[in-house]
């Protein structure tokens, strides 16, 4: 049997600035900026649309593929 995966948005906290652009573009509200320092997505609200990541000017948010 073939296991299914979704898409989830994954951002590198190490390398994060907190711009807040992802937060603007996110159609689902999956991104928030905590305590000012790192986005952080909602793993139970991103579809793994590739908005945020394609917005990001450090280009630290990728695309993965998760187990269902």
């Amino acid at each position: 049997m073939e296991t299914r995966k979704k898409r989830r948005a994954v951002v590198n906290g190490d390398a994060c600035v907190a711009c807040g652009c992802c937060v603007k573009v996110c159609p689902l509200s999956a991104i928030q900026v905590r305590h000012g320092v790192r986005a952080a997505v909602d793993p139970k609200r991103c579809v793994g649309c590739g908005k945020c990541a394609k917005e990001c000017p450090a280009s630290v948010i990728i695309i993965q593929e998760v187990p269902v």
